[in-house]
């Protein structure tokens, strides 16, 4: 009770602001000391807004009962993130890995009366490693983030822009009808994630490591594929009760695995699959190609089952812009035009297998409808919006008549222009266009970088159709590792081969 009366009135807003702040200068400050500081009082303010938003909602009614207990659990919750950060301390490689591990899994949880699907393995991984990196900060044990004399501007502004966009999404969480879903979005998606982003960012990304981190993706995503096969084989869902009434009125049977969403499912194998075909365009081994092909054989099978056309035409946009740098444009052109011509003949063939003959609006899930209902928002209010989190209530009161539930308008530039305005969208847009500048200038002869920047368009068509922007760790993790590597000094991003051929030379002179 104390907690919440403190945060009572205007002070909730106030701490989403500086939880705001905290995260940009996690992202943008170079002193290791300052980051720190900013990291741990990130790491205190994100749960105490989180505690005050929720302090009497049902779920927290064993902290009102039994306050030793709940006491007793926080305690157990602190130790084992302090051993995380132990383990991470003296495991450094064990960071990036565990959290490639975590990045899909989503746990049910309630919070302010809505039950969402959080992302608390990633957060335990983030927590440890934040703790462990202000320990050794603190300590003066951390080396500074790596960010060399000249670095590429728009890498630099890149940073900007998006410690930009997570204060301004505070500021606009102010004047918003749904603050708590403001508030809930920047304590669950975008402190964490810009802690993670410091994290990752700061990493040393060798040729070992990213084979190491691909090795885990992959594996995850054969498995998940793989329960999508049983899924399908005996016609469960293990998860979403919205789904199972979905599959019991549709001539199709749609898989999630281990995702609430399908589409959510078929962006990671689309994702997934990028990345492999980098793999199998630039492997020069035998063996890797005939594995890559074996896992892409795999992952399309289970992407097929999702039914999501946005995943499949995400992975179409990713798997061109990869072959018009790996071949040329022409050749690339020519490839997609056959690939669109076959999926236009499966169409023509089945429609009714891809929703079709429901019409646009239902083949799309009715996004054409949420379209323009947020084009009519930002129609409404052009400069700053109805506010951050607001799309769902304020589509509800301008459309009773539809009965409709909605937490977006699955088309995220849509969702920003009538939650945010042009002043948000002016930002968004910019934000995009400097990560795509950064991760696509000079990577041609960098096969990681490619596949990066490749998998970041691709995620970035995906959210036209569906949600989550930055609201996905994935989106930070694909722009940290990207940023880590453009501003590698040229001379360091030698491949496998390089490598070894530099050693040989080596050991050639030194025997000589």
């Amino acid at each position: 009770m104390l907690i919440y009366g403190a945060l009572g009135g205007p002070l909730p807003k106030l701490g989403v602001i500086a939880a705001a702040v905290l995260a940009a200068v996690v992202i943008l400050h170079r002193d290791t000391r300052v980051q720190a500081l900013a990291m741990l009082g990130a790491l205190v303010l994100a749960p105490v807004l989180l505690l005050a938003d929720i302090w009497h909602s049902p779920q927290l009614g064993i902290v009102h009962r039994h306050p030793l207990v709940a006491v007793a659990g926080a305690l157990i919750a602190l130790a084992l993130v302090a051993a995380g950060a132990w383990v991470v301390s003296k495991r450094p490689a064990l960071l990036p890995a565990a959290a490639i591990v975590a990045l899909p899994f989503r746990i049910p949880i309630q919070a302010g009366g809505i039950t969402s699907n959080l992302l608390v393995p990633l957060y335990f991984v983030v927590a440890a490693g934040s703790l462990s990196f202000v320990v050794e900060a603190l300590r003066g044990r951390a080396s500074p983030r790596p960010n060399p004399p000249g670095a590429r501007a728009p890498a630099l502004w890149l940073e900007r822009l998006l410690a930009g966009y997570i204060v301004l999404y505070a500021l606009q969480a102010t004047y918003s009808p749904k603050f708590t879903t403001a508030l809930q979005q920047m304590v669950f998606f975008y402190v964490p994630f810009a802690l993670a982003y410091c994290l990752l960012r700061r990493l040393d990304w060798t040729p070992r490591l990213i084979r190491t981190c691909m090795l885990l993706l992959t594996g995850l995503a054969v498995l998940f594929a793989l329960v999508g096969f049983v899924e399908y084989d005996t016609k469960t869902i293990f998860l979403n009760p919205k789904l199972v009434a979905s599959n019991a009125v549709h001539t199709y049977f749609t898989v999630n695995s281990v995702f609430l969403d399908p589409n959510i499912f078929g962006r990671f194998l689309a994702l997934v699959m990028i990345l492999v075909a980098a793999v199998l365009l630039y492997a020069r081994r035998q063996r890797t190609q005939l594995a890559s092909i074996a896992v892409l054989a795999i992952l399309w099978g289970a992407l097929v089952l999702t039914v999501s056309r946005s995943s499949l035409g995400a992975l179409l946009v990713g798997l061109a812009a990869l072959a018009a740098i790996r071949w040329n444009v022409g050749r690339a052109v020519f490839v997609a035009a056959g690939v669109v011509a076959l999926a236009v003949a499966a169409i023509a063939v089945s429609p009714t297998t891809f929703g079709l003959n429901q019409g646009l609006n239902g083949a799309s899930s009715g996004r054409p409808g949420l379209v323009s209902g947020g084009l009519d928002l930002f129609g409404d209010r052009p400069i700053w919006g109805y506010g951050s989190g607001s799309f769902e209530t304020e589509y509800s009161d301008h459309n009773q008549h539809i009965g409709q539930t909605l937490s977006a308008s699955h088309t995220i530039p849509i969702t920003i222009a009538a939650e945010q305005g042009l002043i948000g969208e002016l930002v968004y847009v910019a934000l995009v266009l400097a990560a795509l500048i950064t991760l696509f200038r000079r990577c041609r002869s960098e096969p990681a970088r490619v596949a990066i920047a490749c998998a970041f368009l691709a995620l970035v068509f995906h959210t036209m159709l569906y949600a989550d922007f930055l609201e996905d760790p994935i989106t930070w993790t694909l722009l940290a590792i990207g940023v880590a590597l453009a501003l590698r000094p040229p001379g360091e991003a030698a491949s496998d081969e390089g490598e070894g051929l530099a050693r040989s030379r080596r050991l050639e002179r030194q025997v000589a």
